[in-house]
């Protein structure tokens, strides 16, 4: 259910609405995700800018902050009744901009593309939805609700999308994170799982009496790689491929006289539709089972951490059809359509019950030391982000 009571009226924001000049002020507001990098400036500054922005344009601005210093916007535009819901969603943190090459607060423009962190990834898809959603009930209300879900935290734990679903939903929605102008239909989730490999610690003169854990957790991650290959030449999903997995980080050992008594190796399993933590978590034990069966002396914990859920689109979606419909008349071709190796919060919104898809803007460097956004892109996501919400909620 969508509160009838909206938040305390903004103070009036700049009415600029061209996506571009408005990106360039989302760029210059630090939003450093703190959960990745200590100390980072959170999204305090550039929701309060957003929630002035839209309310200056008559949106319903609901502002939800469970985590202190970490708040989402849902911004609603109401439609007059009868009509479908539709809900665009972006989220509004960055990376750090530690590394950055130049001033990543300060956006600027070559050969028809803005650089600055989150230029990309994904104030783009912010500002063309905040942007489409304006000019679609510029002259009125549709009959279905608009809503805006500007959130926190995606870069990190996606606690602003989940935020929102416990209070929101809607009928379909769009994830406007970058796509190139492609109409992504699916992503990988993924799985943390922590093996540890127990040993026994004793003198390093005395062998007989210890049990070194590093050595017997080589055996699995021999054996994991095997896995590996194994996935690799299971069945493919078609637009994902297989899934895949790898140890990431490994500790073991206290000093180089004492044999180890313990070695824990954090691995990371990537899953398609299909897979999920439970299906992962008994193809773990079974390759550990079988070196604890084939390893004298191999004793192992497995302990799941945090893990994400695959998503699949449903093609025939109406969310879908329309704003495939609506990208081939804007591009003057069909959209490639294509899936994504990350995780995103497509999964969150499927998994709540709301048709989706994920389409945003062209462009590179998401995360890298230098980050920009085709503008032509931007100007071309938001004329098609406009003729879906004014179509799908009419």
């Amino acid at each position: 259910m969508i509160p009838e009571t909206p938040s305390a009226p903004a103070a009036p924001g700049p009415l600029d609405s061209d996506p571009g000049r408005l990106l360039a002020r989302l760029i210059a507001v630090d939003s450093v995700n703190p959960d990745l990098v200590p100390g980072g400036a959170g999204e305090t500054v550039i929701a309060d800018f957003c929630a002035s922005w839209l309310a200056a344009r008559g949106f319903e601005v609901h502002r939800l902050e469970k985590r202190p210093g970490r708040p989402s916007l849902v911004a609603i535009a109401r439609g007059t009744g009868g009509g479908r819901s539709l809900m665009l969603n972006g989220h509004l943190d960055t990376v750090s901009l530690a590394g950055y090459d130049g001033d990543p607060l300060d956006p600027w423009i070559r050969d028809g593309r803005m650089f600055g962190r989150g230029t990309f990834d994904m104030k783009s898809g912010i500002a063309a939805m905040m942007v489409a959603a304006a000019r679609a009930t510029a002259h009125g209300p549709l009959r279905g609700d608009v809503l805006l879900a500007c959130v926190a935290d995606e870069e990190y734990g996606s606690s602003g999308t989940e935020e929102v679903l416990e209070s929101f939903t809607a009928d379909a929605a769009i994830v406007t994170e970058p796509s190139h102008l492609e109409v992504t239909l699916a992503h990988k989730g993924f799985a943390w799982f922590d093996v540890e490999v127990v040993g026994r610690a004793a003198h390093g003169s005395r062998p007989e009496l210890g049990i070194d854990a590093i050595a017997k957790a080589g055996h699995f991650l021999v054996a994991l790689e095997e896995l590996g290959r194994r996935l690799a030449r299971g069945p493919a999903h078609p637009l994902l491929g297989t899934g895949t997995v790898h140890a990431s980080v490994i500790h073991g050992g206290e000093e180089p006289s004492t044999y180890p008594a313990h070695c824990r190796i954090t691995l990371e399993r990537r899953t398609v539709p299909g897979e999920s933590a439970d299906s992962v978590e008994r193809e773990l034990t079974a390759v550990l089972d079988r070196c604890a069966a084939t390893v004298p002396g191999f004793r192992y914990r497995l302990t799941r951490g945090v893990h994400r859920e695959p998503f699949e689109a449903d093609p025939d979606a109406l969310v879908v059809r329309t704003l495939t419909r609506h990208a081939e008349r804007a591009l003057g071709h069909p959209p490639v359509v294509r899936a994504e190796p990350f995780w995103t919060d497509c999964a969150l919104l499927d998994r709540a019950g709301i048709p989706c898809l994920l389409f945003g803007v062209d462009g590179a460097g998401a995360h890298a030391a230098t980050e920009y956004v085709d503008l032509a892109s931007l100007d071309r996501l938001t004329g098609i982000l406009t003729d879906t919400v004014a179509d799908f909620c009419s």
